[in-house]
């Protein structure tokens, strides 16, 4: 074992007992009935312990290091400072609930989401944490009282008293689990009179504090989520962990690209619309085109209670022409399509949830979000537009795969533990868009251009969503100019971008990530065929490989082989873009 390896050992087992909601994600279990200790004396604990390491691992010089060990004692060190900033700094969890809806959510969800111990167990686990959850809230209460002059924020607060009750339905499906199970399994019956107890302690204290939240925070409370141009620059530094990556750049990029696709959407909607609209009169208006042709294929859609059956069979379709195009290679570990829990469905309509590395077998989660249960016809019947049959089809490959089911198998069996425990949400997302247009380029939408349309309005939500990201925290955009880009702009349905313009304010930063991550892999896989055609000796040198109009579209590359640099970058684990170039171009 090396010096760097030994330390990784010991830095491992103290974070996982700081955080063992984290240590739990990650498949080690060692901590699963305990919380964070988020007290006074406990953050400052955390504080010494990242203070502690950042000075080791800072020690540890280039020159006793591996090309591999340098990238892991760098990515320890891009998180650790990032822990301090949000810890020492920006402080999310004194002036948003929401941290705090996170946090229990995920602490309950994943004790009962996976079967990596037997149930039994589990729900010790379970009441162990039910019955803790009383000194976490009052930490919480103690903690939420605002930051550097920034009140308890009004709309993350209101935000998560309509998620707080999602909170207690996951003890309730834990017990409801126990009291299936325990006329066939006598440990799970010996444990179920603790959990409910446990179950009622965690109720009360979870009652308590909404009361609280409501009655006594939300008359103080300030804002409508936007961290201002400051502490976002500052916070995106650390999401992209690209200090070239500035917000300025950012809005600058995504600008460029935005007119760019809507030129070719432009072109592939007026080349289809005698199809898609019958009889109807072409518009003369550019946008009024792809708007009226978006709006005929979006009526091809499925039933509400349909949407997760859709994306299994899509999920066959994809994974045949995967193998049949040789493109990249495929898994077999276990993936389940599920209704997203209610704890995160204002975060997202989709999202894949991966099993930690150290659970090995274990199933990962595409979640697709429903219609809210109050939501109006109006509304449902715009979702599913948002959500047509082709649309399904590119949800499952940015999701499942290629996208992030298939990228988190791989990033699990990346030797190095730090690269599979630390993975970067810049280099998921962007892998996640980048690689659905890969797909297109290798022809999976070859005869059908309705959905390379669909495609096309799917990528620039993605440059929307930095546009929006910036615009609304650094920019002092207003929900009028937001929705209009959105809907008017990106052709969304309205249903979508009322829920994207809430999601934007409650995840600064996180939105600008698909965009950023997808440019940085074609970077990549530009430099990786400019490297190729030129060990192949072809004359033409660099300009083998063409500018693209739009992402993508590079053509054939002397000596560049798709799966082969798939799965080069896959094969690295899920680690900042900067250090995956590093890794891929070690040899120029």
């Amino acid at each position: 074992m090396s010096e760097l390896a030994a330390r990784v050992d010991a830095f491992l087992e103290e974070w996982f007992a700081l955080q063992p909601v984290f240590a739990t994600s990650a498949g080690m279990h060692a901590h699963d009935d305990r919380w964070p200790d988020l007290s006074t004396a406990g953050r400052t604990e955390q504080l010494a312990f990242v203070d502690r390491w950042l000075a080791t691992f800072r020690s540890c010089a280039d020159g006793d290091l591996t090309l591999d060990e340098r990238v892991d004692r760098d990515l320890l060190i891009e998180l650790l400072e990032a822990v301090r900033f949000d810890e020492a700094d920006l402080r999310t969890d004194a002036w948003s609930p929401m941290a705090w809806v996170y946090l229990i959510g995920d602490g309950f969800f994943s004790l009962i989401a996976r079967e990596f111990a037997p149930l039994a167990a589990r729900l010790a686990s379970v009441a162990g944490r039910a019955e803790r959850l009383p000194a976490l809230l009052d930490a919480a209460r103690a903690r939420l009282v605002g930051h550097a002059g920034r009140p308890v924020d009004r709309f993350h607060t209101q935000v998560a008293l309509d998620q707080w009750p999602g909170l207690i339905s996951l003890v309730d499906e834990a017990l409801e689990a126990g009291e299936a199970a325990a006329a066939q399994d006598a440990d799970v019956a010996a444990v179920l009179p603790r959990l409910r107890g446990a179950r009622e302690t965690a109720a009360g204290a979870l009652e308590a504090t909404a009361t609280w939240l409501r009655d006594d925070v939300l008359p103080g409370t300030d804002g409508e989520g936007r961290l201002g141009p400051e502490w976002f620059a500052a916070k995106m530094t650390h999401t992209l962990q690209d200090p070239a990556m500035t917000p300025d750049r950012i809005r600058a990029a995504a600008e460029r690209e935005y007119d760019a696709i809507r030129a070719e959407m432009i072109r592939i909607a007026r080349d289809i619309a005698p199809a898609w609209l019958g009889e109807d009169p072409m518009p003369d208006d550019d946008s009024d085109v792809v708007r009226a042709v978006i709006a005929a294929i979006s009526r091809e859609h499925p039933a509400a209670d349909e949407l997760l059956d859709v994306c299994r069979r899509e999920l066959g379709r994809i994974e045949a022409f995967c193998r049949e195009r040789g493109l990249v290679g495929l898994a077999d570990e276990p993936l389940e399509i599920a209704w997203t829990p209610i704890f995160l469905r204002a975060f997202g309509n989709a999202m894949l949830s991966s099993p930690g590395p150290l659970d090995r077998g274990q199933k990962a989660m595409f979640f697709v979000t429903p219609s809210a249960a109050d939501a109006t016809p109006e509304q449902v019947e715009s979702r599913l537009r948002e959500d047509n049959d082709r649309a399904l089809r590119i949800l499952t490959i940015h999701e499942a795969v290629p996208g992030h089911y298939l990228q988190g198998v791989y990033a699990n069996r990346v030797p190095s533990i730090v690269r599979a425990i630390f993975w970067s949400g810049v280099y998921a997302e962007g892998w996640a868009v980048y690689v659905t247009q890969v797909m297109m380029d290798a022809g999976f939408a070859e005869d059908d251009p309705a959905l390379l349309l669909c495609h096309w309005k799917y990528y620039l939500r993605a440059v929307i969503n930095a546009r929006i990201d910036v615009g609304i925290h650094t920019a002092g955009m207003t929900e009028d100019e937001a929705i209009s880009l959105m809907i008017d702009g990106g052709f969304q349905e309205e249903a979508e971008a009322r829920a994207k313009w809430n999601r934007a304010r409650l995840s600064s930063t996180q939105l600008s990530t698909y965009f950023v991550g997808s440019l940085a892999f074609w970077e990549l896989e530009r430099d990786v065929r400019r490297r190729a055609a030129a060990a192949s000796g072809d004359p033409r040198g660099a300009a083998a490989v063409p500018e693209p109009r739009v992402v993508g579209g590079f053509g054939d590359t002397p000596g560049f082989h798709y799966r082969e640099h798939l799965e080069a970058c896959m094969n690295h684990g899920g680690v900042p873009m900067p250090l995956l170039r590093r890794l891929i171009l070690a040899g120029d």
